[in-house]
Formats: C-alpha cells, structure tokens, sequence
C-alpha cells in the first residue's frame, strides 16, 4: 500500500490537500485531526476536564476503540461515536482546545495509534496531523510538513467557523491558533515538528500551485 504523510499546523491547508490529492490519486484521506476530536467530544460529553490527566486517562481506559468508526461517504470522511455520527460536532472552537489537550497525553496517542497505522495498512492513504511522518507512519512512501503565514491560517480558520455560526475574530482565531501551535510543538510525545525527511510545502499562496507541486512530488515517487 501507498502512504502520504501531510503534517503541519492548524490552518496550513492540510485536509484540504489531502482531500485534493485523494480525489487526484484515488486514494482514501483519513483526517486524524477528526479522530482526536471525537476523542474530544466524548471527554467533554461525559464531564471530564481535559486538563485533569489523571481523569482523562481513566476515561480512556474504560473506552472500547470499537467505539469510533470511520466512515467514508462520497468520499468524505464521516466520525461515528457510540453508533452517532458526530462529524458536524467536533469542528467548533471548544472541541479544537479540548483535542489539543489531550492529545499531549500519551495514552490518548497510544489508544488511536494502532486504529491509524491498521487503516493506513488496509488502504492506499494520505493522511493528515501533526505526527504522521514522525510517529503514525514513520516509513511513509512521501512525507510532507506545511506551512502557511500566520495572517493566512487565521483568515481560513475564522472563514471555516464563521460558515459554522460561530461569532468569531480573525485576531482572536489568530491568538488561539498561536497557543495550540506552541503546545502542539512543545509537548513531550510525538510534537509537532517536520520529519527529518518530510518535504516542505509553504501554503500561503495559491492553493492550486501546492496542489500542483505535490502531485508532482507523489507521482515521481511512485513511478
């Protein structure tokens, strides 16, 4: 099986490469983003403080991983928690602090790590995070790290939530956006940072060109 590796921070335009290029090659885009999100959900639905390490990691280990499913429906990816599909739930503000937060805790990684790399094994694959390339799918056939201006990520982001209803700023999307890229960055397990062989992509202009370019990358890789 074929694997792409997309990492970078928020706003960079790493699911919207990916769903690009999945729709180019063929491929099944699997946002990991989503998954840790769900996780997320279900933490603040059952009343835990994320920040309580202690209480989120007993949640954890009382969750069945059979308890969130992946789907994919018209080529978009769909999150299913206890039989519900969460997938227009876990994209507000909320949601994002909380995923931030647990996903710095290492038995919230080790708890998804085996459902990702199981689906990477099953199907050609780009997948979308913070630490594809490093950790999930550390022999990726391409490996790939974005990134984006800051003014850039904050303007997509806000659009993004204000097409949800939120009531939002650029500046304070801006603001949030800069806290979690310092604790994606600075975290003890699996940070945010490029693989030693992932290939940059600055996607703070046209998004067709970043298209573009790694389409070519990908295809003289898999020749």
């Amino acid at each position: 099986m074929i694997s792409i590796a997309i990492d970078g921070p928020s706003g960079s335009g790493k699911s919207t490469l990916a769903n690009a290029l999945a729709d180019k090659l063929g491929f099944v885009h699997l946002d990991t983003g989503a998954i840790y999100r769900t996780v997320a959900l279900y933490v603040m639905e059952k009343g835990v403080d994320p920040h309580d390490t202690g209480s989120v990691v007993a949640l954890i280990e009382e969750m069945d991983i059979g308890d969130i499913k992946i789907e994919h429906v018209g080529g978009a990816q769909r999150m299913i928690l206890d039989g519900e599909d969460v997938t227009g739930y876990i994209r507000t503000s909320e949601i994002s602090s909380c995923a931030s937060t647990i996903s710095a805790i290492p038995a919230v990684r080790t708890f998804l790590l085996e459902l990702q790399r199981d689906f990477a094994r099953r199907n050609n694959v780009i997948m979308d995070g913070r630490d594809i390339g490093t950790v999930i799918l550390p022999n990726a056939t391409v490996k790939f790290f974005m990134t984006a201006s800051d003014d850039a990520r904050a303007e997509r982001r806000c659009a993004e939530l204000k097409e949800k209803g939120e009531d939002v700023t650029v500046e304070a999307v801006k603001a949030a956006m800069a806290e979690r890229d310092k604790n994606d960055r600075t975290r003890k397990t699996a940070p945010a940072i490029p693989a030693d062989d992932a290939i940059m992509l600055d996607n703070s202009g046209l998004f067709e060109d970043t298209v573009e370019k790694a389409l070519k990358i990908i295809e003289e890789k898999i020749k």
